[in-house]
Parts: structure tokens; sequence; C-alpha cells
């Protein structure tokens, strides 16, 4: 059987290269058309040539040549061309400029002045609660905690523009989805210090929050096993044809896990109504993106696995309520997957050079008491000793130094 089948190959090979030189030959006197010979594939030649020996010039009817390929049709060109690492980066999307007013010629979600005060609140609402669980960690009344500061509005516009029947897969900065949802304050602090009303007995660390109630599922430790479960989940929504979505929070280091890339490619494939929410804050605890990946963001990535995706403005709370409110009509109307990259403007603020000097000392008093005048004259010598110092680089220049 091996040999018929060799024999098969090598006759369709020389029924093609009899073809293509017959094409030629009809191409230069203006002969009419062979018929191609059944067997033979209607698209590319798929033999190779030796080292030196030229092939029959055919390129140029390339054109109009395409392969029927699982996923569409691909189009045959005459070039070698490499998909470049392009330096264009994708944009990002938001509402309002740097000093809060909407950009002319954006287009969002409008919010009414009642769901916009009680964004509001509630983002107040998480800042507060965090202050006073991280204090409470820090005098060792708690073992561990972690705050949402500068995500609260990722956390209260994400969480407004979802229904409260779509699950909710969190990594372990999203306990604002849950506050937003109606767990209390007192319901937060059980679970922080493990006491008789924990949902969870006291068996998970602090900030691990779950609730059945608000289809919240609880918080894991490992990094991106959340992803893949919400696929799961996903999946059975479509199945039970339900009017939900899915979706899953983790941040830029997630997705240097195995578990973003399975889960995602299963998305894809089996076309789930889940939202992908990445926070993208340029670190990974202490990792910089930059020796995480070479790839624009995580937006790429979803682009690659066949994902409609959007950047977003994670400092824009219209914005990021926007992009998810849309994200969640397209996920459960037509049944697919969205990959939603949010960015953070912390690299920002860290290059802005730090305020004048003397504003630490003369913004408090009328008149500067005799003891800060002598803390503000140490603190200029101990600068000029240590001119190599944290405080006066990268954000302080010599100027302000001596001023």
């Amino acid at each position: 059987m091996a040999f018929i089948g060799n024999a098969r190959s090598t006759a369709t090979r020389l029924l093609g290269r009899v073809f293509s030189a017959s094409l030629l030959v009809a191409r230069r006197h203006s002969l009419p058309m062979p018929a191609r010979p059944s067997g033979v594939w209607q698209g590319r030649r798929f033999w190779s040539s030796r080292v030196g020996e030229s092939e029959l010039p055919l390129y140029d009817l390339c054109s109009d040549q395409v392969m029927d390929f699982p996923g569409g049709k691909v189009t045959f060109i005459p070039e070698m061309r490499f998909l470049s690492n392009s330096d264009e980066r994708i944009g990002c999307y938001r509402v309002l400029d740097d000093n809060g007013h909407v950009l002319s010629g954006s287009s969002f979600h409008e919010v009414n002045e009642e769901l916009g005060v009680k964004m509001y609140r509630h983002m107040i609402t998480l800042q507060v609660m965090d202050t006073i669980l991280y204090e409470a960690q820090r005098q060792g009344r708690i073992s561990f905690y972690l705050t949402s500061t500068g995500e609260e509005a990722i956390n209260i516009a994400s969480a407004a523009a979802l229904n409260y029947e779509d699950i909710v897969f969190p990594q372990y900065r999203e306990p604002g989805v849950l506050l937003w949802r109606g767990f209390a304050l007192q319901e937060f602090a059980n679970q922080c210090f493990g006491n008789k009303s924990d949902y969870g007995k006291g068996r998970q660390m602090p900030i691990h929050y779950g609730s059945s109630k608000h289809n919240y599922f609880t918080v894991s430790s490992p990094i991106a096993t959340q992803i893949p479960h919400a696929v799961g989940a996903a999946y059975s929504l479509k199945m039970d044809r339900k009017n939900a979505c899915a979706i899953t929070y983790f941040g830029d280091g997630g997705t240097s896990e195995g578990d973003f890339h399975a889960a995602l490619n299963f998305a894809a494939v089996m076309e789930v109504p889940i939202i992908f929410f990445c926070r993208n804050n340029g670190w990974a605890i202490s990792t910089p993106t930059t020796e995480q990946f070479r790839s624009d963001g995580a937006v790429i990535r979803g682009q690659a696995y066949g994902i409609r995706s959007i950047r977003v403005d994670g400092n824009d709370a219209l914005a990021v309520y926007s992009a998810v409110y849309a994200a969640r009509e397209m996920a459960v109307s037509e049944t697919r997957p969205i990959l939603v990259e949010l960015l953070q403007a912390i690299q920002v603020a860290e290059r802005l050079h730090k305020p004048k000097l003397e504003e630490l000392f003369t913004d408090v008093y009328d008149s500067v008491p005799s003891n800060l005048e002598e803390q503000e004259r140490s603190l200029r010598q101990t600068i000029q000793y240590h001119p190599d110092g944290v405080i006066c680089k990268p954000h302080m220049t010599s100027s302000q130094i001596s001023s």
C-alpha cells in the first residue's frame, strides 16, 4: 500500500509539472489554456526545488489563486514577506482628558447622575476600606492584605457595566466588584479576620473573598488559574442558553502564564461569552513587562488568538464603563470572547518631577517654626552630601535642590 501511495504521489507531481509547462507555453503563444488534469490540486505546487534549480516563472498567476483553508481563504503572493514587529502601538481608548473634561468626538455610553454618584461613592468606600484593613494588617491584627489603590475605577466601573447574573472570576484586587454587588463591609472584615461568620470558615487567606449569592467565585492564590475556569463557566452558560457572560480579572503578569494562552485559545475555538479583563500597570509585582514579553501588551495577544480586543485607559471610569458595557453586549449577543486591556498611568506619575523642596515646609504654617527650618537645613545638607541619592534621581533637578 505504501508503494501504491508513493507512486500515486509521484504521478500527481509529474502531472502538475506537465500542466504548468503547457500552461506557460499557452500563455507565451496566445494558445487556448489547457484543462487542468484531474487529481492535480487547484492551488500552489507543493514540490521543492534543488539548490540552483529554477522554477517555472508562473508567479504572476498567483494573484487570483487562493487556498480555502480552515478559518478562511488564504491568497497566494509571489513575495517572500515576513510579518514585522511593528513599532506602532495600539491606541488607548479614553473619554476624559487629564483635566476630567470629555474629549471632543469621544463615543461613550452615557451615565446618568444617579449611577455616576453611586459609582463615585463606591470608589471612595473601597478606598477607605482598603486603608482601614491595610492598617490592621500592619498592626499584626490580620496576616495578609492587598489594596486596590489606584484601581478603584477599574473595579467599580467594570462592575457597574455588568449584570448581576454574570459570573465573576477575580484575581485578588477586585473587591470593588463584590462591594458593588452588595457584599457588606462587615462581610469583608469577617473574611479577613477568619472569624466564625466568615463564609470560608477561616480556611482561606485574608482577601480571598467568595460569594455564591453574588456570583463571585472565591479568589485563587496561584496566578492565572482562574482564567481557564472562567472559560469553562462561560461554556456552560452557552450550553444552557443563559443571557449572561463570565468575566475574569488578571494582571499583566498573568498573561505570562500558560493558563492565559490555553484559556484564550479555548474561548476562541468554542466561541463562548466571556470578557478577559487584563489590568496592565507595567509591573507584575517587581517584574516589569519589558522582562516578560516583547508584544504590545495583552491586547495584541487577543488579536493573535482571533479574539476581538480593545485597550482602555484604566484611570478613566467612563471609558472603563463604556468599554465593558459594549464588551458584554457583544459577548452575550454574539456568543464570543472579548479581551479588554486596561492601562494604568503609574509610569506617567512616576516620571513627573517632585514638588519644590521648600514646599515640604512652607504650606502648613503662616510662619515657619524653628524646628521645621532646622529640618529643611538638615535635608538640604543630606542632599548635598549624597547627590546620587534616590531623592535626587531622576525626579529632582539640581536647581530644585539648591532653591
